[in-house]
């Protein structure tokens, strides 16, 4: 008559136990992360106090992806390490009680962890990137004059590249500006006695001022004299501009859409280049067959397929990446209690380098081969399911002696 009231208490004092340390060492872990992001982004990019201050909320849910496993694992070890050394596990047993009693909140507190993972991972694809992305974009005037204050040059990876003899205040002496237009047109080249930069009304644009440019490209070329605005699209003068989404950027929900669409420009493309090479070889055009021109297309198929095989991938890669946290309890818990000891690093030292050294390099190893199209996409859980098999040869092993 006892059995259920104590059953309810052991339950009440493992999970609060568990979330007392997982809360705390989350909110400590999360903070050093976030603090060691946003000041190297802050660093590497130049950025003030305000960008950092709007940065913060944005990079809350790209570091909890990253200390949630890790923190959920660390509460096990602390808690269950700590029950066994002093005895409490053997006091249960000798009650009569199970220790699935103390292991099974545990487990259940990692499945829902591991749920909450899930959707952590999807708001920082689909809000925390972008809005870290928006940022960035929005700061670039401060940027780039930071690193031309510094420096007296700035460029990008999207060949966006600044040079100038000095700067006064904001305005910079005898620049040089050289850029890649979207459209595919050749590089422009921009000289000028002077420059000043703005970002325009709708934060589209930078826009340079100059005073006496010369221009070389394809739409302007020439001297103008006096003042001559001229803009620049952020996504060419930002450095971490995208023609196109990532797939581990797209949100769940526009995963599949997504896929369509690829499959359709894969299909268009496979269709043009068939029309292509039937006209050529009716009209006896056989060289033309061999013709370098080919080349992109193919690629850009190729391409594609590959960004199709990412797209197919990654909600494995996120709900494998997420559920980590229940594998990594499985593991620790049933680890920790046969260990026996109170120090709360040694048990999660003692658990965290077999899953180190079994699950990471698997996860990694299986996400490489899915992206390359010779497994299937499931490969990514390879690594859960050794921490399953592991887990449940400990838990075994605890509820047995």
């Amino acid at each position: 008559m006892h059995t259920v009231p104590a059953m309810i208490r052991i339950t009440r004092y493992v999970v609060s136990e568990l979330m007392k340390v997982f809360v705390a060492t989350l909110f400590a872990m999360t903070a050093f992360v976030i603090l060691a992001v946003v000041g190297a982004e802050a660093v590497r990019e130049g950025l003030g106090v305000e960008a950092v201050a709007r940065l913060l909320p944005y990079s809350l849910p790209m570091a909890l992806r990253f200390t949630v496993p890790g923190t959920i694992l660390f509460a096990c070890c602390s808690v269950f390490g700590r029950m066994s050394a002093s005895n409490e596990i053997v006091a249960i047993k000798s009650l009569g009680v199970s220790p699935m009693a103390v292991i099974r909140p545990a487990l259940i507190l990692a499945i829902i962890v591991s749920c909450l993972a899930v959707w952590v991972n999807d708001v920082a694809v689909s809000w925390g990137t972008a809005g870290v992305h928006r940022v960035i974009l929005q700061s670039i005037e401060q940027i780039v004059y930071g690193r031309l204050r510094t420096q007296r040059s700035y460029s990008n990876q999207r060949g966006l590249a600044i040079q100038v003899k000095d700067v006064d205040g904001d305005r910079l002496i005898r620049p040089t500006l050289s850029y890649q237009p979207n459209d595919g047109s050749r590089p422009v080249s921009i000289t000028a006695d002077e420059a000043q930069m703005k970002l325009n009304a709708d934060n589209s644009a930078l826009v340079v001022v100059f005073d006496n440019m010369r221009i070389d490209g394809d739409k302007l070329r020439g001297d103008m004299p006096g003042r001559f605005e001229y803009e620049i699209p952020l996504s060419i003068a930002a450095r971490k501009g995208r023609d196109m989404a990532s797939p581990s950027d797209i949100p769940m929900s526009d995963l599949r859409r997504t896929v369509e669409e690829t499959r359709r420009d894969i299909d268009d493309r496979t269709t043009r280049l068939a029309v292509d090479a039937a006209y050529q070889m009716a009209s006896g055009n056989f060289d033309r067959l061999r013709a370098p021109h080919w080349r992109p297309e193919y690629q850009a198929i190729e391409n594609q397929h590959g960004r199709l095989n990412r797209l197919h991938m990654e909600p494995w890669r996120r709900w494998a990446a997420g559920f980590s946290c229940l594998f990594f309890a499985m593991v620790g818990v049933p680890l920790a209690i046969l260990l026996r000891n109170a120090d709360f690093w040694t048990s999660f030292g003692a658990c965290f380098l077999p899953i180190l050294i079994l699950y990471y390099p698997l996860f990694m190893a299986g996400m490489d081969r899915a992206k390359a199209g010779a497994v299937p996409p499931f490969a990514v859980w390879a690594g859960n399911i050794v921490l399953l098999v592991v887990g449940t040869f400990l838990l075994r092993r605890v509820l047995r002696h």
